[in-house]
């Protein structure tokens, strides 16, 4: 199967739309979307210990224990590169652990303002049932409280609720933000606001990609 032969790190704050602005990569470019927030909500929709252990953190504002996380990314990974991390990593401690792991070739930074994170946030709902998200303001559901895709209701997350959200970005600013120096040599800064969907050709050039698009055999 052939791949991206890139690794790559998506930064940026809760609400920043990382998991959003991937998905026009992984299509196009073969990546594999490693996503440490859907992989622990899917471990505690599905009841695993690790997902039972990250949900106090999470429904609190607070990062996810560094053990925690590295024992997830790694029994996710098979291959040295070919990735898109998201939420991952947060900290110093993660990014250098991650640097034992695999090459990461870029990282990409996606900011906008406060006052649209909050507005995005807790906006959010998100289906019980399948986890299709929808946006009060920006991508409303036709059925109002139920989803359009499997009647399921719409709830909104712990961890989006105003409070919540004052914390996490508050964590966020205290731990996340120095990997911006930490990875000063190879970041891209990307502006954010907007309801944009995807990532425009312009910064798709910006990360190097355009060289890549044949998509070369993952290395080994």
């Amino acid at each position: 199967m052939n791949v991206s032969d890139m690794n790559l790190i998506f930064l940026g704050p809760p609400g920043a739309g990382k998991g959003t602005q991937t998905k026009k990569l992984i299509e196009e470019f073969g990546f594999i979307h490693l996503s440490t927030g859907d992989i622990l909500r899917q471990l505690i929709r599905s009841r695993d210990t690790l997902g039972l252990q990250a949900q106090i953190y999470m429904d609190q504002g607070k990062l996810v224990p560094d053990g925690l996380i590295l024992e997830m990314i790694q029994t996710k990974m098979e291959k040295k590169c070919g990735y898109i991390f998201d939420g991952f990593p947060r900290t110093i401690d993660q990014a250098s652990a991650l640097d034992k792991i695999v090459p990461v070739d870029h990282v990409v930074y996606l900011f906008l303002s406060h006052d649209v994170i909050l507005k995005r946030l807790t906006g959010r709902r998100v289906c019980e049932k399948c986890g299709k998200e929808y946006h009060i303001e920006f991508m409303p559901s036709s059925l109002k409280d139920s989803c359009e895709l499997c009647k399921g209701r719409l709830y909104q997350r712990e961890d989006d609720r105003p409070f919540v959200i004052e914390n996490r970005l508050s964590v966020y600013e205290k731990q996340t933000k120095p990997l911006l120096e930490y990875y000063h040599e190879k970041l891209i800064r990307i502006e954010a606001c907007g309801n944009v969907l995807s990532i425009d050709q312009e910064n798709i050039k910006k990360i190097g990609l355009s060289t890549h698009k044949a998509m070369s055999q993952c290395c080994s």
